[in-house]
């Protein structure tokens, strides 16, 4: 990913902090949005033109750990967390189990969280190309139904907005890129173990739920059929695009 395409949204209270992250990275070709609070920092994520998050654990009266726990509900954007000190251990092993990608200590170098974000977004784009995912798809078009990878947006025929959690996405996708393939519950947990809520929950309870928001009539479905004896297909043709 070159430079110029980066563009980051930096949580941080610290208005010094805002503008010194900001001015650098400007000087390498990265774009920075900046934002003081939970709130002002979901509003700009509504947007879907962020490729990466630099979020601080301490917004004054806020913990940054509850805007994680929000953020990794609906995306997989990638985040790097920091704190003040170095006894904040335990906020960032909580970080990191709630999905972080990576964290820095107060005080650090500029040209060390430039790297940090470079490396992370490496790693991530990686993970996207890797065997068994789609290389290339950006929409995925089935029945009607559009789900824009990149917005992470499920439309259905009716053009309306339909929320998936995290692992309903997670699981949605992985049927997306095996269409009318029977897949085994092995091979579902294996593409979506990485969600906690997919491997903490049993895949026919989130299967039940994925149903529920697909289906016109979850008791007789369409879309997702079961196999007896196999595990589920996703019976319906779909069209992945790379646009």
């Amino acid at each position: 990913m070159s430079g110029e395409s980066i563009r980051i949204l930096l949580v941080d209270d610290d208005p010094g902090m805002q503008r010194i992250v900001s001015e650098h990275f400007a000087d390498h070709g990265v774009s920075v949005v900046a934002a003081a609070s939970r709130a002002e920092a979901t509003a700009h994520l509504a947007e879907p033109s962020f490729d990466l998050v630099v979020l601080d654990l301490r917004l004054g009266s806020e913990n940054g750990l509850d805007l994680l726990r929000d953020l990794r509900t609906t995306s997989d954007i990638p985040v790097i967390i920091t704190t003040g000190h170095r006894r904040d251990e335990i906020d960032r092993v909580v970080g990191l189990e709630l999905g972080a990608d990576d964290y820095l200590i107060k005080p650090f170098g500029l040209r060390e969280l430039l790297a940090r974000v470079r490396v992370v977004l490496r790693r991530a784009e990686l993970s996207s190309s890797a065997p068994g995912r789609t290389k290339e798809a950006r929409l995925s078009r089935f029945d009607g139904w559009i789900l824009d990878r990149r917005r992470r947006r499920l439309t259905n025929p009716e053009g309306e907005e339909v929320t998936l959690s995290k692992g309903e996405y997670a699981l949605l996708t992985a049927f997306l890129d095996a269409p009318q393939r029977p897949l085994s519950r092995e091979q579902l947990l294996q593409a979506t173990r990485v969600h906690e809520d997919i491997f903490d929950r049993s895949i026919d309870v989130q299967i039940l739920r994925l149903r529920r928001k697909l289906e016109a009539d979850p008791s007789e479905p369409r879309m997702i059929v079961t196999e007896r004896g196999i595990g589920y297909v996703f019976a319906i043709p779909v069209e992945n695009l790379s646009r």
